[in-house]
């Protein structure tokens, strides 16, 4: 597929202490902070692809790099094939920014002038504007706070403007950090509902999602990259992370035709630490094994026979969370080794 977003070797350093400290002619301590190191990934015409790892991991500078706010160290990002360096003003018009922590809208002002405010900014003429704006209202529930000064709204209301600004020149790429913060439950999966549709439209909308929420994620992230310290750990779809960081899973077997009694006797020579219990008429058996081994095989062989069969088997494979805590031990791990 095109590539809509290309990051190179992209590196960047913020000065430390260490560089302050020597121009006061004061000892050095700490050196200059790494926010990210090497980094590099492609984002396709069409995808959404996620971003995701703790706080203080390097995604927001990364965002704000792919939109120019911040200039990297070294590597280079091209989006649409225009350098963020070299063609910042070229890129700047093919996206949109909703941040997390959006300070730049004018509190005085109501949420359909700020909204003017920025169109104009964009040389969108105001008949154009006019509907765009009524259009992003009504897709974002903002129908009702149009005529509200901004210091008046709520933080997801504030949010939902964030996102509306973002997308007043129609941009072929969208930058979302944490897009559904500060949303009520039935409001954020509005929000997850419309962005997915920005990327099946015609024509369809690239975007590059970071969020601290894990299910979302996982519901609208075809590629997602784990950073951790600055860097890309992996970079996959959801459901190969979690199948390749996964030494164990949880197996559950809803069987039929079967007493808790009999099961304990057969299954108690074939499987060490299961647990069984009644679920109405029928007997849930379950147990944890490595990934690959033959605990599966040898409990469905112990269970079957006699009129007996397995109604469900179901495997609880690893989250992304777990994913996550398993790249910060690491880092911790060798982070402390060279201490």
């Amino acid at each position: 597929m095109p590539v809509a977003i290309a990051i190179r070797n992209l590196s960047k350093s913020y000065p430390g202490p260490f560089e302050l400290r020597t121009l006061l002619r004061r000892p050095a301590r700490k050196p200059p902070v790494q926010a990210l190191s090497d980094v590099s990934f492609d984002v396709n015409d069409g995808e959404i692809f996620g971003l995701i790892g703790p706080n203080g991991a390097g995604k927001t500078t990364l965002t704000k790099i792919v939109a120019t706010l911040v200039q990297p160290s070294t590597g280079s990002v091209t989006v649409k094939g225009f350098d963020s360096v070299e063609q910042s003003a070229e890129l700047r018009r093919m996206i949109g920014l909703a941040a997390a922590e959006e300070r730049s809208f004018y509190w005085r002002l109501t949420v359909e002038q700020n909204l003017m405010f920025f169109a104009r900014l964009y040389s969108i003429p105001k008949q154009t504007a006019e509907t765009r704006i009524a259009q992003l209202l009504g897709q974002l529930d903002l129908e009702q706070s149009r005529r509200k000064r901004f210091g008046e709204l709520s933080t997801g209301n504030k949010q939902r403007m964030a996102v509306a600004r973002a997308l007043l020149n129609n941009p072929p790429i969208l930058l979302l950090d944490e897009p559904t913060r500060s949303l009520d439950p039935l409001a954020a999966a509005r929000m997850r509902s419309f962005i997915g549709s920005l990327a099946t439209g015609d024509p369809p909308v690239t975007i590059l999602l970071t969020s601290h929420n894990l299910n979302e994620i996982e519901e609208l992230c075809q590629r997602i990259a784990i950073i951790s310290h600055g860097r890309i750990r992996e970079l996959d779809t959801p459901d190969r992370i979690r199948t390749l960081h996964k030494a164990r899973e949880r197996v559950r077997l809803v069987v039929d035709g079967i007493s808790i009694e009999h099961a304990v006797n057969v299954l108690a020579p074939a499987l060490a630490d299961v647990e069984i219990s009644q679920d109405g008429a029928r007997t849930v058996v379950t147990f944890s094994r490595e990934v690959g081994d033959d605990r599966l095989d040898r409990g469905l062989r112990a269970i079957l026979g006699n009129g007996t069969r397995v109604v469900a088997c179901e495997t609880q494979r690893a989250s992304l969370l777990e994913v996550l805590e398993l790249y910060e031990r690491e880092a911790k791990v060798k982070s402390d080794g060279k201490l």
